[in-house]
């Protein structure tokens, strides 16, 4: 059974098994430094891991981001990174963790989640290029994606994204 849980900072055995998965499930260290740069910069709104057996074998992390419009700046969040063990994958794993992220993104007054991610795969959670449209951002636009947790929450926004200074932007 998959235990979701939220990642426990201080603790070395979580930080550790977070960037073994980032590392293996990307090939490379800029998803694992990328969590390494969100947790120093401050800005990490939820990070969960799943845990199977007692081992972690996925993690989640959600960020601060903003909308910059002409009136001003929009709270968002940021999803980035998500990764499953590829031992692990196409089991339901990465599922369980966005839904469980989203949800207490939404219990916390969140509005807007912002993801980079598979046209294929994000769209079941909720999340839409067709939202993000109005959105200026340095990604490809089928890619970038929008999901709103507050109905109507992007209507006649206009704006660009600003991200982290982690994410190298």
């Amino acid at each position: 059974m998959v235990i979701v849980r939220a990642e426990k900072p201080e603790d070395s055995e979580d930080r550790l098994a977070i960037r073994s998965i980032q590392e293996a499930a990307f090939g490379r260290r800029h998803e694992a430094d990328l969590v390494d740069g969100l947790r120093s910069e401050g800005v990490v709104l939820v990070s969960l891991v799943a845990e199977l057996d007692a081992r972690i074998v996925g993690h989640i992390l959600f960020s601060r981001m903003s909308i910059e419009t002409a009136s001003g700046c929009l709270p968002a969040a940021a999803l980035a990174p998500m990764a499953v063990l590829p031992s692990h994958q196409r089991r339901g794993i990465g599922a369980r963790l966005i839904r469980r992220g989203l949800a207490l993104l939404r219990r916390r007054g969140e509005r807007i989640v912002i993801v980079l991610g598979h046209p294929d795969y994000y769209p079941r959670f909720g999340f839409s290029s067709e939202k993000a449209r109005d959105l200026q951002s340095p990604f490809p636009p089928g890619a970038f994606m929008a999901m709103e947790l507050e109905a109507g929450a992007l209507d006649g926004i206009r704006g660009r994204v600003g991200y982290p200074a982690a994410f190298g932007l």
